[in-house]
């Protein structure tokens, strides 16, 4: 009786053995194939604004070279409306499987909470970092049709002008908009904003003259003002930016401190796999560390800034919080 026991146990520890053998294997076996899982799929990202603006350029620029990196077909798909939200709440809402990202100025998802917008997603919880994109430095312009030359004859022309001019923003909470915003609040000056569903749409109407003024990413901005479609003031850089080496800074115009700019991100649906989120870090920090992408986005004005996922989600919490301060000191509220 004894020794059948023996027999019995023995053999139950060898099946267990076998059994958790195999389930080691399976793992090992299932993590690659979780990583590539994106091959052969159809990759959307979202621009949460209408096309031509910083973010909408950046996904075209990039989604050939990560396309082909990931053995996917990368597309992009624009979804203004709502000041972005209305993009960014698609992806938010999205399944979480890596096919569904968000590359968007990530001042929406950072400054709007901040200064009270009401969303229907929550920003830190229904969303992924996946790494930064870019830095571009906003560009202050104006249409030609508007005498100032400098950025003191700005301000000197919009305490002149009976309501101000028309500031053109892609919308409420972007990061052009706080940047005009603050500059008219340190200029002791009233600008009328006028928010559009992108960045293309607000140039379009700088150049047209049915507003007169406006902060904007340089990406999107530096080839209207190589058109001379628009006229360049200043640069919100914290130094000259090495293509507008003529063009002074905010700060030196007489307002030392001021810096602003666009940074864009990618993110997907919170509970994406962490692999798949690691595996899109990679392939779009390589596709921006590359040397002719790199130097392609600098002659234009980004600055590509990729960096490890946890790194980023740290800059956007510090981002938040910054806002959030702002608020507080200044009163500055989003209706």
């Amino acid at each position: 009786m004894a020794a059948a026991h023996r027999f019995i146990s023995r053999r139950r520890l060898l099946a267990n053995a076998l059994l958790t053998g195999i389930a080691a294997l399976t793992a090992m076996a299932t993590a690659p194939a979780q990583a590539q899982s994106l091959a052969g799929k159809t990759i959307r990202i979202i621009v949460p604004y209408a096309p031509g603006g910083t973010s909408d350029i950046l996904a075209r620029a990039l989604s050939g070279e990560v396309g082909k990196a990931l053995g996917a077909t990368v597309v992009v798909d624009n979804k203004p409306g709502a000041n972005g939200v209305l993009g960014s709440d698609l992806v938010a809402k999205s399944v979480p499987d890596g096919t569904t990202l968000l590359l968007t100025d990530v001042s929406g998802l950072t400054s709007a909470p901040a200064l009270g917008a009401k969303q229907p997603f929550d920003p830190a919880r229904d969303l992924a970092p996946i790494t930064m994109i870019t830095y571009s430095p906003h560009l202050l312009v104006v249409n030609p049709g508007v005498a100032a030359k400098t950025l003191p004859e700005l301000v000197a022309a919009s305490k002149a002008k009976t309501g101000g001019f028309s500031a053109a923003t892609v919308g409420a909470g972007s990061a052009p908009h706080l940047a005009g915003a603050l500059f008219a609040r340190l200029a002791n000056i009233d600008w009328v904003f006028v928010p559009y569903k992108g960045g293309g749409q607000a140039l379009t109407d700088v150049v047209a003259g049915h507003a007169q003024v406006m902060f904007n990413g340089m990406l999107a901005t530096l080839p209207m003002v190589k058109s001379n479609q628009l006229r360049v003031l200043a640069v919100s850089s914290d130094k000259r930016w090495p293509t507008l080496p003529d063009v002074p800074t905010v700060a030196e115009s007489g307002y030392p401190g001021f810096l602003t700019g666009s940074f864009q991100g990618l993110l997907a649906a919170a509970k994406t796999p962490p692999e798949i989120i690691t595996r899109l870090n990679a392939e779009f920090g390589k596709a921006l560390a590359a040397p002719e992408m790199r130097e392609r986005l600098m002659s234009q004005g980004a600055e590509p800034r990729p960096m490890p996922v946890a790194q980023f989600a740290d800059f956007l919490k510090a981002d938040g919080a910054k806002w959030a301060q702002l608020a507080k000191e200044t009163g500055i509220k989003i209706e």
